[in-house]
């Protein structure tokens, strides 16, 4: 689609330089039948060129592409409006751009809003002098637990206390509705636990969803948008977002081991292969269960979890199954990985997820 877009704003600049020519008798040109002016026929080349340069822009994937297509449109839809009975037509071109335009620029403030967030829970991180984590430290810790940290390769290695990774997958929101791909960037602070996942999902041909995941100081934020601009979802700080993202970050400390060390994870043993961990932050609680192979290799992660934000949502199970696993940085995590429902109706599969890059002790 970027190459068809960059193909409509190189045809409207041909279009507004049949105006120069027309205005300078440089070519005849049948389809104006009325007469421009030489100072006229400057501003359809001004426009021209402005169109040339919003295509280059948009190619070469710079941000602030659409101010100059928004001149654009302006100047094109004024000189349209003084040829109206021959230039009328442009008029659709300029609408086309003109939406595309509009929603690079509800991308461009979503994108400021996430890099704000994401600063916002980095801004006291200090990766200097990070402890190297040794077997003493483990020790407290429930056997297979234990075992997991060191078969993950975590002892030798930094203390993870914040990270950046990327993810691509694919995402649906009902049993029968279409897998739709994704991919999403995520940060996290593992000393004060918070996160900003932000993703960009292919939700139809020609259109595209953004979303945000976000726990900061114990409290949730959800919010999707169509085409950047419509809001879909945009709900938070209530008590069933905020126990969701709070499970969330208990599931995703698998991409970080490291923090079942921290002081806010206590652990209990449940049998040889698996162990329930309670997350405590901003004096709200939340409970999960891992479960491993027997040499400490990680199956899968459940929970009690809400199913929806609305009043009548109530806990379901939320189950996390390892795919496969990959290293990171020297630490062995679960790089693919589906996350079900396991509802009284039957299991619904709602995501598969891959990381793709990964970055320990990262600052912003």
């Amino acid at each position: 689609m970027k190459f068809v877009f960059s193909f409509i704003l190189l045809l409207h600049t041909l279009i507004h330089l049949m105006g120069f020519a027309k205005a300078f008798q440089l070519a005849e040109i049948n389809q104006l039948s009325q007469s421009i002016s030489k100072p006229m026929g400057i501003l359809w080349l001004i426009t021209a060129l402005m169109f040339i340069c919003s295509a280059a822009l948009f190619l070469t994937k710079q941000e602030l592409w659409f101010i100059v297509a928004f001149i654009a449109i302006l100047n094109s839809q004024a000189l349209i409006i003084l040829l109206w009975k021959d230039a009328k037509f442009g008029t659709i071109i300029n609408i086309i751009v003109l939406l595309v335009s509009i929603s690079a620029f509800g991308n461009f403030r979503f994108n400021k809003m996430v890099q704000k967030e994401s600063a916002q829970i980095l801004q006291n991180i200090q990766v200097e002098n990070t402890p190297v984590i040794s077997e003493n430290d483990i020790l407290h810790l429930p056997e297979i637990i234990q075992k997991w940290i060191k078969n993950s390769g975590v002892i030798g290695k930094e203390k993870v206390i914040s990270l950046r990774l990327e993810q691509i997958g694919k995402i649906r929101t009902k049993t029968d509705s279409k897998w739709m791909p994704f991919t999403a960037i995520q940060h996290f602070n593992v000393v004060n636990p918070s996160f900003v996942w932000t993703t960009k999902v292919d939700a139809m041909p020609v259109l595209k969803m953004v979303g945000r995941d976000k726990m900061y100081n114990g409290e949730g934020e959800m919010l999707i948008k169509l085409a950047s601009l419509i809001p879909v979802v945009n709900e938070g700080k209530n008590k069933k977002i905020n126990q969701g993202v709070m499970i969330r970050f208990l599931a995703e400390i698998c991409w970080f081991p490291s923090a079942a060390l921290n002081d806010y994870m206590t652990w209990e043993t449940i049998d040889a292969t698996s162990a329930k961990v309670t997350l405590t932050a901003d004096g709200q609680k939340v409970s999960g269960v891992f479960s491993f192979s027997d040499k400490g290799d990680l199956v899968s992660f459940e929970a009690k979890r809400y199913y929806g934000s609305e009043t009548n949502s109530k806990l379901e199970k939320w189950h996390i199954e390892v795919v496969s696993f990959k290293t990171f940085n020297g630490i062995k995590i679960p790089n693919k990985s589906s996350v079900i429902w396991k509802l009284e109706e039957g299991d619904f599969k709602w995501l598969d997820l891959e990381i793709v890059d990964l970055e320990y002790n990262v600052v912003f």
